[in-house]
């Protein structure tokens, strides 16, 4: 059993019914964004380091403001968080949610991370989490990656009603 509450469990918590792919099998999946001060990469194995090191240093901040307060905890090892991210990039392949780390454009530092996943709420065909580490959250960073996300959903994914959803206001 895992030592610390993985984020593969919050997919769940937080974006509904799983079972069934996400978006049709012919839907082509919009490259990922990239700004001129980050990137978005999908979630997988290849980035735990980073991925570790971003919610880490956050514990008592995505607590707050992104989870019902286990997750992350001091308990999360190196090893859960690869299982973790192998999870993520299951869930990718099989088109059942879309999740992306935000980096910093060389890659070497996560600064946060977007869910695009089915929504629970009945009219909505999509719903959006995110997070962002708490060293950014003071920079204000998380106004401007929302801003940025909602665009890009509007305008290169096929959702008419996307609901974000967030702990704090």
């Amino acid at each position: 059993m895992l030592r610390g509450m993985v984020r593969l469990s919050l997919a769940f918590l937080f974006v509904g019914n799983l079972m069934a792919q996400f978006v049709a099998a012919d839907f082509v999946v919009p490259p990922a964004l990239k700004t001129k001060n980050y990137k978005l990469a999908p979630l997988g194995p290849e980035l735990v380091k980073q991925d570790y090191d971003a919610y880490m240093s956050s514990i008592a901040h995505l607590q707050k403001t992104f989870t019902d307060g286990t997750w992350p905890n001091d308990k999360v090892t190196m090893a859960d968080a690869v299982k973790d991210l192998e999870g993520e990039a299951a869930l990718i392949k099989a088109r059942k949610a879309f999740n992306y780390a935000v980096l910093t454009l060389d890659g070497k530092r996560e600064l946060g991370c977007v869910y695009i996943g089915p929504s629970k709420v009945a009219g909505q065909d999509a719903q959006v989490r995110m997070w962002v580490t708490k060293a950014e959250f003071d920079k204000g960073f998380e106004t401007q990656l929302r801003t940025e996300i909602k665009a890009w959903i509007a305008e290169s994914w096929a959702f008419k009603n996307v609901g974000w959803p967030r702990k704090t206001q």
